[in-house]
């Protein structure tokens, strides 16, 4: 399966810098809007199949003129929500408690999965329901899926699953605002990042270190 993980358009929350993780969260910023809008272009080579989004506002708006354009539904699952923030709940992500929230999310992708954030999900347990979407994905038989999710949690699933991806190259990466993740594989065979935000990523042990882009596209 082709796996196309994709961060919502933008939010008020982003534009503060703030860990903005509860349900339903806020819309979108005029420039999310047209992020959004600008999705069914961008994605043109993409034989989409089936479209997903998360149970945040954000995501769902993001997903609809993709789901427009292709005449889909937009299947809506709480296990792509972002990883929960807890007692770091809108706290700017630029102060030291904020910081601890992409130590620990990063520190999952590690392997540390038994770590809980400050007052919510542990990483078995974040890992567990973006595994569990993504096995409902490639058990539909598509062969190209788009997931509309969040920032932390396409990084984070990314680093853990991919084969090809470690926590330095993901970690030294954010995802822009409808930044797309492409990844191909299988829960059973595993997955390979193809791109990263534009940028072709090498097979592991292939053409340079794990997770070093090919290109200089960012």
């Amino acid at each position: 399966m082709r796996l196309l993980l994709i961060r919502h358009g933008q939010t008020p929350s982003n534009v503060d810098f703030l860990l903005d993780t509860a349900i339903p969260g806020p819309g979108l910023t005029a420039l999310g809007e047209q992020q959004a809008a600008a999705l069914p272009e961008a994605l043109a080579g993409e034989d989409i199949e089936a479209l997903y989004a998360s149970t945040l506002v954000r995501t769902q708006l993001t997903a609809a003129p993709l789901a427009a354009a292709r005449g889909l539904d937009v299947l809506v699952r709480g296990g792509i929500r972002e990883l929960e923030a807890g007692d770091l709940e809108m706290l700017p992500g630029n102060t030291e408690q904020g910081e601890l929230y992409m130590k620990t999310v990063f520190a999952w992708a590690a392997g540390d999965t038994e770590l809980r954030m400050p007052g919510g999900e542990s990483g078995a347990e974040a890992l567990a329901r973006y595994d569990a979407v993504v096995a409902e994905a490639a058990g539909s038989g598509a062969g190209t899926v788009a997931m509309v999710s969040h920032g932390a949690a396409i990084r984070m699933w990314t680093a853990a699953r991919a084969d090809n991806v470690d926590v330095p190259f993901a970690a030294a990466r954010p995802l822009d605002n409808t930044g797309v993740v492409i990844l191909e594989g299988s829960p059973t065979d595993g997955w390979k990042a193809i791109t990263w935000a534009g940028a072709t990523v090498a097979p592991a042990g292939e053409g340079g270190p794990t997770g070093r882009p090919l290109d200089e596209a960012r």
